[in-house]
């Protein structure tokens, strides 16, 4: 008699680094494994929708090559030959690398290093609390939010918005610099309702055509980097055809008469010349806007990846002040929810800890601070030990080759606590093997909804699995640490925060799993005032005082009010003509998935986009080895010709591993770590580069693709 497997559905949260954050029933059989993963269909954000790879999550967490013990370096770095260590005697070198790196620079030679992996909050910002009761040096987290959050906070004065379920009310939605069908599948489940039950009309704004710029009514292909020309002359029109409220900018803006002077000039043919839009289409978005008072404008994360993204976001952020959209229901702006949650973190990052004056290392110049360089070190000692989780720099660093020589140094320790063997755990001292998010208790906060969630442990991990928490206890203990954080579980740790939010207890959310807290109507649209102190919205606002975590002004100044703004190094050369973009892949995030099966049949292999009037003058064929070059270094891939972009841009979606390619430089070899205006940013979109076919193929290639992409 076949006895059928016991299968119970339970609900977590999704951990991975997308704004969806989404609530997820998870198939737990026999109490050991899991099978399906399904979206939550009691959130209202989620709606029972989740994306492909996550709903083929057994694939990870039950891979045959996930790390299930310690282990130690045994041969050169980066050859990856380690032997099994016991997880004490792991953890006491740990700490001893620590000690030496103290006694011969201070603790700052330290560098505890961490990024998104996971965003549950007691497994992603706990690291910090090992920092702060240290004195190691602290992180500016640069390579993802920077540019966008700080050019929307220049207008609104603070990171929130319009509830985006009420995307599902409004008459017009604008997607503009976020590809969600591959990000954020979530949004396209509300523009979808509004599109059926209201017939809304949908704007993409978008530098490729991708998937979702395939579902808009109106696709608006740009320049890469042009954002700000095409807003200028939206909003020309607007003030031209008497489209702007003005009733509305008397009451709740900064200088409306200052700002329609200064757009008299930024008509549609100016913004055509530099956006390659038409005439026609720029006419046409600008009176849709204007025209549909309860437009939606969904700003995403494509403002952040180029070096003039903060006064872009702002520039398209500018046009539902002007058509006073945020006074309706289904109208108005959003980014993100990341500053409405109003949590106290102090006891998971060790906030009362924090010693002023400890130095900041720019994440996103990692390659930059491991190489010595005196300006990225902020004058201070080298890094000689790092413990790094929740990311992967080796991979998704920029200036890839300075970040290879910085972890090839001997004189630097590093420890890695992760689930696979990735190229950064590769060129560690230690590797120490990561629970999953299944496998251990946490608390999540979804920036693009609204929710505060639970995600807790619903099965045991691999017998040697730790978590993150667990592994910055043991430290602590070891190095003499102290902070009443250290002595809590992660449901304790849960506990008291919630507690000490006011946003009720462990025990309270354990039932549902999830906490909606969207502020008011009136908040959200900012009717009772932007948060700046006379309650207006910034059109000019001071961009050396924005009220963003930040830490210090970088880059030159910017453009007082929205424009079209060329920042240093954007612009093309004779030697490298091309605009390179590193586009999200679909089937991964970041440098997640890129080991599980199906997600690498779908994406077959690194390629890059072409256009084919500029891929024929150059000898460049479909599937035709390239070499994308500059002055960072040289890539190998294979090209695919592709209609559905500008003349001069190059679309890589990635982020492959740098090993897919044929002589291990993965795509961020060719991205720069420059700080961009105003507060700094990792301009991920915004490489120039040289294409050229090769003459010979190399010998490592993969099979040709069998049909073009994109998918």
């Amino acid at each position: 008699m076949t006895v059928q497997p016991r299968i119970e559905r339970t609900t977590s949260t999704c951990p991975h680094d997308c704004p969806s954050v989404c609530a997820l029933e998870v198939e737990v059989i026999d109490g050991a494994t899991i099978g399906r993963v399904r979206g939550n269909p009691r959130h209202s954000y989620t709606a029972g929708v989740v994306c492909a790879k996550v709903a083929r999550y057994a694939e990870r967490i039950h891979h045959p090559d996930r790390l299930t013990q310690p282990l130690i370096r045994t041969g050169p770095k980066g050859s990856g030959s380690f032997a099994p260590i016991g997880w004490d005697e792991a953890l006491d070198r740990v700490a001893e690398a620590f000690r030496a790196a103290e006694a011969a620079h201070g603790p700052e030679a330290v560098w505890p290093y961490y990024y998104a992996g996971t965003m549950g909050l007691v497994m992603r910002d706990g690291i910090n609390r090992l920092r702060h009761a240290k004195g190691y040096s602290g992180q500016f987290s640069t390579i993802c939010t920077t540019l966008a959050w700080s050019g929307y906070i220049a207008g609104t004065g603070r990171l929130g918005g319009v509830d985006p379920r009420e995307i599902a009310e409004s008459d017009c939605v604008v997607i503009w610099g976020t590809n969600p069908v591959h990000t954020q599948v979530n949004l396209m489940t509300h523009v979808q309702a509004a599109r059926k039950n209201r017939g809304a009309k949908v704007v993409v704004v978008d530098i490729y055509d991708n998937p979702t710029m395939k579902q808009a009514d109106l696709a608006l292909l740009l320049r890469p980097g042009t954002d700000g020309a095409l807003a200028c002359a939206v909003m020309h029109v607007l003030f031209r055809d008497g489209l702007a409220d003005r009733d509305y900018m008397a009451r709740f803006t900064d200088c409306p008469e200052e700002l329609e002077e200064h757009l008299a000039t930024r008509d549609p043919a100016w913004a055509a010349a530099i956006t390659g839009l038409t005439v026609e289409e720029i006419e046409r978005f600008a009176h849709l806007v204007g025209g549909t008072k309860n437009t939606f404008f969904r700003l995403g994360y494509g403002f952040a990846r180029s070096r003039n993204g903060a006064a872009n976001m702002h520039a398209a952020l500018c046009i539902p002040a002007v058509t006073g959209a945020w006074q309706h229901r289904g109208g108005g702006a959003f980014h993100s929810n990341s500053g409405v949650f109003g949590l106290n973190k102090r006891l998971i990052e060790g906030l009362d800890a924090v010693r002023p004056g400890t130095r900041m290392l720019d994440q996103s110049q990692i390659g930059r601070v491991l190489t010595g360089d005196p300006e990225a070190l902020r004058g201070g000692p080298p890094v000689t030990a790092m413990l790094i989780q929740n990311t992967n720099p080796v991979s998704v660093a920029p200036e890839q080759e300075l970040v290879k020589r910085g972890f090839a140094r001997d004189d630097l320790f590093v420890c890695v606590h992760e689930q696979f063997m990735t190229e950064t755990a590769r060129m560690a001292d230690l590797v120490l093997p990561a629970t999953m998010f299944l496998e251990h208790d946490d608390l999540y906060t979804g920036g693009g909804q609204q929710h505060i969630q639970l995600g807790l442990k619903r099965i045991d991990p691999p017998a040697l699995c730790r978590s993150n928490h667990d592994v910055i206890v043991a430290l602590s203990q070891r190095l003499g640490a102290e902070h009443p954080g250290f002595s809590m579980s992660p449901r304790e740790l849960i506990d008291v925060t919630l507690k000490a939010s006011r946003r009720g207890s462990l025990a309270e959310m354990e039932g549902e799993g999830f906490l909606d807290v969207q502020p008011s109507f009136e908040r959200a649209h900012f009717l009772d005032g932007f948060a700046y102190p006379d309650r207006r919205f910034r059109f000019r606002p001071d961009w050396t005082k924005v009220p963003v975590a930040q830490d210090g002004p970088r880059g030159p100044a910017m453009p007082p009010l929205p424009d079209h703004w060329e920042a240093p190094l954007m612009s093309a050369t004779p030697d490298h003509p091309f605009r390179l973009a590193t586009s999200p892949a679909r089937n991964f995030l970041n440098s997640s998935f890129t080991e599980t099966p199906t997600s690498l049949a779908k994406e077959r292999h690194p390629t890059v986009m072409i256009h084919p009037e500029d891929a024929g003058p150059l000898g460049i064929g479909e599937g035709a080895w390239v070499r994308l070059s500059n002055d960072r270094g040289a890539v190998t891939l294979r090209a695919t010709l592709f209609s559905g972009l500008r003349r001069g841009v190059l679309i890589a979606e990635s982020i492959w591993p740098n090993d897919a390619y044929p002589d291990g430089r993965g795509i961020n070899t060719l991205t720069g770590a420059d700080a961009a205006a105003p507060f700094g940013g990792a301009a991920f979109h915004d490489n120039h580069v040289a294409i050229a076919p090769l003459a010979i193929a190399p010998s490592e290639a993969a099979p040709l693709p069998t049909e073009a992409l994109p998918h």
